[in-house]
């Protein structure tokens, strides 16, 4: 920086009655003149912050690779005969390319202002003009710091949220196009307080469904509240559903919440809706018209405000038809019905959800095992799965742990029989079956005039079916 610009900084001693950072800082602070770097010593001591003083654009790229600091305050110029400021600037754009939630304060004198308008284009936090104030600095400081904590502390948020759900990531694992109408009613019924049925086999991910539901809807800053009407005996589903107060029956010895006031503002998920006794359906569908109910044993009127998801694996129209199920109810719970295809349905899914899978595993049960071999990989999307994507779970967990290399063979799998062929064939389609055969032909003779003999086709047929089962 040009001789005359560089003043002296004023009394770092000057009384200020602003409050401190919350806890003690660390501060890097680079400048070419040392009495500079020593009146910021001092200055921020009286706060309790420590500094790291260094001397060149170099010297502060090597000191952010040892350590972590709160604030960086940096000086634009470092050559004595230039005034131009591109050193700093250089400095500056390394810097937030390699921590943009770091606050970087840039010090310039009056005749640089130019210069520290274009820092803060460049993401410069502050500026400061030399001579600085020194309440005026310090304030800046202690504004940057807070700052610079709040954006590390909001990142450190996003990074558990962020495996918090690649934990239960599953759910977004839909690349198949059989997924494609879950994925889009999820995108636009979500957002809404609509009731959602969904319908599926076991261990379809319904649960799952009904959470991506309720992630996306404005109700997600409240836990989803789950109850399991299979799980729960009729003599206490209304207790568990709506509640009890003390001596409404034998062993009610203490007032109890129930599911819909724990949902109070979010999301109940009602699982196994087809198991709710005909008895306590009425009830259900009372709160489901009104939002009111009352707890067993009080004829207090309660209001809840409360969004239903419900699922099951039943087919609730043959239910209504059989008397076990209120038609009137089942209007209501399904204003949109989201049905999960199989996951024999969707084989595009299976080596994405298997190394999801695999990765969850291998981690707790710490195995380094890093995926499968090609045997084995075949063998899982192949295997038609009556188990869905929990068997899928339950396969690749007994895999890791009977894996003895850092590979997942078939063997480890334990489906040899349920993949096997003659175990098949009375499970498949017509079209897979035809699928099958045509693919074991084209392994077994390798050209397609010889395949197609085998399986008594002309040439020309089997091409339309090999064009047909592409990618099958």
């Amino acid at each position: 920086m040009a001789a005359d610009a560089r003043c002296e900084p004023s009394d770092p001693f000057t009384e200020d009655s602003s409050p401190a950072v919350s806890q003690p800082a660390r501060i890097l602070a680079a400048d070419d003149q040392r009495d500079v770097l020593e009146a910021l010593r001092l200055l921020v001591k009286g706060d309790g912050h420590q500094i790291d003083a260094v001397e060149s654009p170099a010297a502060v790229i090597e000191a952010l690779a040892k350590r972590d600091y709160d604030v960086v305050l940096i000086d634009l110029n470092y050559a004595r005969d230039t005034t131009s400021g591109e050193e700093g600037l250089e400095l500056l754009d390394r810097i937030a390319t390699a921590d943009p939630s770091l606050p970087v304060v840039v010090m310039t004198a009056w005749s640089s202002v130019s210069l520290a308008v274009d820092a803060m284009r460049r993401g410069a936090r502050d500026f400061v003009e030399k001579p600085w104030d020194n309440e005026r600095l310090r304030a800046i400081l202690r504004t940057q710091i807070e700052l610079g904590r709040a954006l590390r502390r909001a990142g450190r948020l996003e990074a558990q949220t962020r495996a918090a759900q690649a934990e239960a990531g599953h759910a977004l694992i839909a690349d198949a196009p059989a997924m494609r109408p879950v994925l889009d009613v999820i995108e636009r019924v979500g957002p809404s307080d609509a009731n959602v049925l969904v319908t599926g086999e076991n261990g379809t991910g319904k649960s799952l469904v009904a959470q991506a539901l309720h992630a996306v809807s404005p109700r997600a800053s409240r836990p989803m509240v789950t109850i399991n009407a299979g799980g729960v005996s009729e003599g206490v589903f209304e207790s568990e559903l709506f509640g009890h107060v003390k001596g409404a029956f034998t062993d009610a010895k203490q007032d109890r919440v129930g599911r819909f006031e724990l949902a109070e503002g979010s999301t109940l998920f009602l699982d196994e809706i087809a198991n709710v006794p005909l008895a306590q359906q009425q009830k259900l569908l009372r709160v489901l018209e009104t939002g009111e109910f009352e707890r067993l044993g009080s004829s207090r009127t309660r209001k809840a405000d409360v969004r239903l998801i419900s699922a099951t694996n039943a087919d609730l129209n043959a239910e209504v038809a059989a008397g076990r199920f209120r038609q009137d109810l089942l209007f209501r719970l399904n204003t949109i019905e989201v049905a999960l295809p199989p996951l024999r349905d969707r084989r595009e899914d299976i080596p994405p959800l298997a190394h999801h899978f695999l990765t969850s595993h291998a981690r707790r049960y710490r195995k380094s095992i890093t995926g499968f071999d090609p045997a084995a990989l075949e063998m899982l999307v192949e295997h038609r799965w009556p188990g869905n994507v929990r068997e899928l779970d339950h396969a690749v967990e007994r895999a890791i742990l009977m894996a003895q290399g850092n590979v997942i063979h078939a063997p480890d799998l334990g489906l040899k029989a349920a993949g096997g062929p003659a175990g098949r064939l009375e499970e498949m389609s017509l079209e897979e079956v035809e699928a099958f055969l045509v693919k074991k032909a084209m392994g077994r003779y390798g050209t397609v005039s010889e395949a197609a003999r085998a399986l008594g086709l002309s040439r020309s047929a089997l091409y339309r079916r090999l064009e047909r089962h592409r990618g099958d």
